[in-house]
């Protein structure tokens, strides 16, 4: 095998184990929270030795911050850009859609990120006081100027960014909930588009875009 060979298989086995353990500690995360939770069993989990999470990841708390980097990442890239000459229907509509479906797809990713901000948000408060408030600044700034412009009724900026994160993440952090009063054992394959088509035009409505 060259050396080159042996890089690529080395980094592989690499990032396949570092995402098994990340997988692994949101489930414990969502489960025990962060103070119940233990290396020894994210590892069992994991289904791999104490000693090789710790070798990628040092300590528990290593691995908190790399899953909630994960989630941030993860929603960023789903996102995307809002573009000023998309228009606000195209804007609200694409950011509710890719939010639904990031709920439905990875509501562990969800969920610790909501009780990690309902115990004070200690290991995301750099984050919230830098890129997530520059992040709400430049898209309320963008909603101001369609305002501004009429393309849109004359609504919060900054809380309608709020309303779209809550109603998407509820069905991510409610699940349970949500699966009780419905009577579902889960959620089936057409309920995706079907939250999205409906807050998408509760939010449509009330921004005067249709």
């Amino acid at each position: 095998m060259t050396s080159a060979n042996l890089i690529k298989k080395t980094g592989n086995i690499r990032v396949k184990s570092q995402v098994k353990i990340l997988s692994a500690a949101r489930t414990e995360f969502v489960l025990q929270g962060y103070r119940g939770a233990t290396v020894q069993s994210i590892a069992d989990r994991a289904e791999l030795p104490k000693a090789n999470v710790l070798y990628y990841f040092k300590n528990k708390e290593n691995i908190y911050h790399a899953v909630l980097e994960n989630t941030l990442q993860m929603w960023d890239e789903g996102i995307g850009d809002i573009e000023q000459n998309e228009g606000p229907k195209v804007a609200i509509e694409k950011f509710i859609a890719a939010k639904v479906r990031m709920s439905f797809k990875h509501p562990e990713a969800s969920k610790i990120y909501a009780m990690e901000v309902i115990q004070g948000a200690q290991h995301l408060k750099d984050y919230a006081r830098t890129y997530q408030r520059q992040w709400v600044r430049e898209k309320a700034k963008l909603f101001q100027q369609w305002i501004d412009n009429g393309e849109m009724v004359n609504v919060d900026p900054v809380h309608l960014i709020f309303l779209i994160w809550s109603s998407t993440q509820h069905y991510a952090d409610f699940d349970t909930q949500i699966l009780t009063i419905m009577n579902q054992a889960d959620f089936e394959d057409n309920d995706v588009e079907k939250v999205i088509a409906f807050l998408s035009d509760i939010i449509l409505r009330g921004c005067g875009l249709i």
